[in-house]
């Protein structure tokens, strides 16, 4: 029996998946943060913002930083300005459209020397294990065909000590804002992506790869499965997002 995976609300193979989420962010890819504004209102930094304070980059010490699914590098450049001048980040992503944007931005603002892009697959990371201070990741998890997969290779490249954060959408917990949220995600949303990115099919599979995705307890025990250890989750904005943490100790 071949195995499947949920792409929005179909069912696909397991190994078209991956080329299809691809599919989606290449035609995303040039308006993707601009999106990300006029969806959340702009609060999508504010969430962003909660996941730096998290990963806390010291001032004075080295620190390495890797954010997968990152490619354009809004996360990893607010990890740089928020760290001191020896904080690294490498930003690892499957869509070269999306660390073409990362790569001019860095440029942008000088940090070539601070910045690594990265084309690679979450579930399989070229890197030594043990490399990582940090390991994060901000709405990207739920598009990964293999979940459990890519915690592990998270697992894997975090050093002793060090921490994973994950970003992503969750379950509304407040009445009232539910039935909104759900309307407005439904219908606005995929109206909004063909109007700004011309493609409304990309953003109704990203809203509904939302709903597909677990719910935080039950991401929380996928989380300690895969060895983390002081797993918690923090939502925020009424359960809209939820920052997900664990550690290897």
């Amino acid at each position: 029996m071949t195995d499947t995976a949920h792409f929005g609300s179909r069912q696909v193979p397991l190994e078209e998946k991956q080329a299809l989420v691809d599919d989606v962010f290449h035609s995303v890819a040039r308006r993707y943060d601009v999106m990300n504004d006029l969806m959340s209102f702009g609060l999508h930094r504010a969430w962003k913002n909660a996941l730096v304070t998290a990963v806390d980059p010291p001032k004075n010490l080295p620190f390495a930083l890797l954010d997968i699914a990152g490619g354009t590098g809004d996360v990893a450049l607010r990890v740089i300005e928020s760290g001191g001048g020896k904080t690294r980040a490498t930003i690892c992503d499957i869509n070269g459209d999306m660390l073409e944007i990362g790569r001019a931005r860095a440029a942008a603002r000088a940090l070539g020397d601070a910045m690594i892009f990265t084309e690679a697959n979450a579930e399989a990371l070229p890197f030594a294990d043990r490399s990582f201070d940090a390991v994060t990741i901000a709405f990207g998890i739920r598009n990964v065909p293999r979940i459990e997969q890519a915690l592990a290779e998270a697992y894997r490249v975090l050093k002793i000590g060090g921490r994973f954060l994950c970003l992503e959408f969750s379950a509304v917990d407040v009445p009232g804002l539910d039935r909104l949220y759900d309307f407005y995600s439904l219908n606005v949303i995929p109206a909004l992506g063909r109007a700004v990115a011309g493609d409304a099919e990309s953003y109704r599979y990203l809203v509904e790869s939302i709903r597909r995705f677990p719910n935080p307890d039950v991401f929380a025990a996928t989380l300690r499965a895969a060895a983390f250890a002081r797993v918690s989750f923090q939502p925020m904005t009424g359960g809209i997002v939820a920052l997900h943490s664990g550690w290897r100790l």
